[in-house]
């Protein structure tokens, strides 16, 4: 029976580590021979100590060879057939030998707070829930106990003292601390979590029986129970404790051996009890030999408790490996599994972690790729707007020369026209030309005719000068004539005057004095002038 070897290796592992000498993992046969003759002593196989002579030629073994011989040795003798009880014996004598062999190294301890029994019971304790695993280097094993089992035990010892658990005080140790060992594992439940010496020594030794019922002699529950008996249809009181497969009751819970024994099986069911309604403390179980056993609870919620107990003892009561250890291969399946899920979590990271820096790595050679086409693309795209530029400026030239052309036509045909009409305008010279010197002949001719008239007009005018000169002459004389007429009217006058006489107070007027003025004229003259003009 394999099973039962996997149950007895960390026990034995322990046993193994105080056998070895100075040199660590390897231990001498010599030493191996007592603890292999006490297992198959245990087992009725004797003389088995004796293979380990002829078992390989070295005069040592490490453990994972001497667990090797004892399976082929020793437990190899055991079937499937071999009752659970046997096997439960087998396994109850071989830890007792294991820790014959190592409790010196756990007993002999400074400020220690539990006795000799309790300590062997928290080392069963601690090989049921602990783990093999290697060292850091895998050339060795080590049994250590998970943060999460230990701290399931220590909690459940702390309730049972009466403490409060603190939860975050035991994270922040097991992350000081890391994997438990068997002592550093009674060193923390000795030091934190044992009252520090606020408890009594019998409130230590009840709490490990407690732990130890319950993980070791795989007790699901214990409690007082009222019993209805076969013979006589009365109540009585009984001390039971439900186990896989079994239910055993006692008179109290100081007595050592059972008053009875009911064997469970998946045959057996468990109900409460019709009460037409009423709340009732009452329950049945039903079993092929004892038909219906009638039991009565303390209270409502004690008679749920021991039905879904009763249901587990009954549904685990055919398993050759116990409830408590099933429980904790469930825990370490699920720790592996979640353990499994974070690893392969943390490699799908490191794969995502790597892709991403591939991608990355890709990324920034695409990006390089794609900013070396960009360039190319934007010396193409100025390569373009220059040739789209170059293409403009030869259209807006082929446009500039069209527009050229086109007035160079039109400037060719203004010249044309201008041409023309030039040639026109110098036809129209030409023409008045020819009528000019055709008006200058007749300019000419009425010229000469003119100086023919100015010059009879001159000899005229000379004539007429000849005869105004006579004609001056006698004027001249005429008027000397008239001169010496008006002098002699003026002497006249003034005489006339001076004959008449003056009136009183009148003046003498200057015009009527004989000097005349120097400014005044005779009226002779100015009247022979005046003719004169006239003529």
């Amino acid at each position: 029976m394999s099973h039962l070897l996997k149950n007895l290796t960390n026990s034995i592992w322990h046993a193994f580590y105080a056998l070895q000498g100075h040199t660590p993992n390897i231990v001498a046969k010599s030493k191996l021979k007592v603890l292999t003759a006490n297992i198959g002593t245990l087992m009725d196989l004797y003389g088995v100590e004796k293979g380990l002579e002829h078992y390989r030629s070295t005069s040592t073994l490490t453990f994972e060879q001497f667990i090797y011989y004892l399976q082929k040795e020793l437990f190899s003798s055991l079937t499937d057939s071999t009752p659970i009880e046997s096997c439960r014996v087998l396994e109850e004598g071989v830890n007792e030998i294991c820790w014959l062999l190592c409790r010196k190294l756990f007993l002999e301890r400074s400020h220690g707070v539990f006795d000799d029994q309790s300590v062997y019971k928290l080392f069963r304790i601690f090989c049921l829930l602990a783990e093999m695993e290697t060292d850091s280097t895998d050339t060795a094993f080590l049994v250590t106990m998970h943060s999460e089992e230990v701290a399931y035990v220590a909690s459940q010892l702390v309730t049972s003292l009466g403490l409060k658990w603190d939860p975050v005080d035991f994270s922040a140790l097991s992350a000081a601390i890391g994997s438990y060992r068997f002592p550093t594992f009674l060193a923390v439940l000795e030091s934190k979590y044992s009252g520090g010496g606020t408890v009594d020594d019998v409130a230590l030794i009840e709490s490990i029986e407690d732990l130890y019922s319950v993980y070791v002699e795989d007790v699901i529950k214990k409690g007082y129970l009222m019993k209805k008996g076969f013979l006589l249809p009365t109540l009585k009181c009984f001390y039971f404790t439900l186990r896989p497969g079994e239910l055993s009751y006692y008179k109290d819970s100081q007595q050592k051996e059972p008053s009875g024994v009911i064997s469970l099986n998946i045959n057996c069911w468990a109900d409460t009890s019709p009460s037409g309604g009423k709340p009732d403390r009452r329950f049945i179980l039903s079993t092929p030999e004892h038909r219906c056993i009638e039991l009565v609870a303390e209270d409502h919620k004690g008679r749920l408790q021991w039905l879904t107990a009763l249901q587990t003892a009954i549904r685990y009561s055919g398993e050759k490996i116990s409830y408590q250890r099933t429980l904790a291969n469930q825990r370490r399946s699920l720790r592996l599994s979640s353990k499994q899920y974070r690893e392969e979590t943390r490699q799908e990271l490191n794969h995502e972690r790597e892709a991403r820096i591939a991608a990355e790595v890709q990324a920034r050679k695409l990006e390089s790729i794609t900013r070396g086409e960009l360039a190319k693309v934007q010396e193409l795209e100025d390569a373009k707007k220059k040739l789209e530029f170059l293409l403009q400026e030869e259209t807006q030239a082929l446009r500039d020369e069209e527009i050229v052309r086109g007035l160079q036509a039109r400037v060719l045909a203004e010249e044309w026209e201008r041409r023309e009409e030039l040639e026109r305008l110098q036809q129209e010279q030409l023409e008045l030309l020819e009528s000019e010197k055709m008006k200058r002949r007749e300019f000419e001719v009425k010229q000469m005719e003119n100086e023919r008239q100015l010059r009879d007009a001159e000899s005229r005018l000379k004539q007429l000068e000849s005869e105004r000169q006579s004609l001056d002459m006698e004027l001249n004389a005429a008027r000397e004539k008239v001169k010496r007429t008006e002098e002699a009217q003026f002497l006249l006058e003034a005489k006339f005057v001076m004959m008449r006489p003056m009136r009183n107070g009148e003046r003498v007027r200057r015009t009527q004095s004989f000097v005349p003025m120097s400014r005044e004229r005779p009226l002779i003259t100015e009247r022979f002038e005046n003719d004169k003009k006239h003529s």
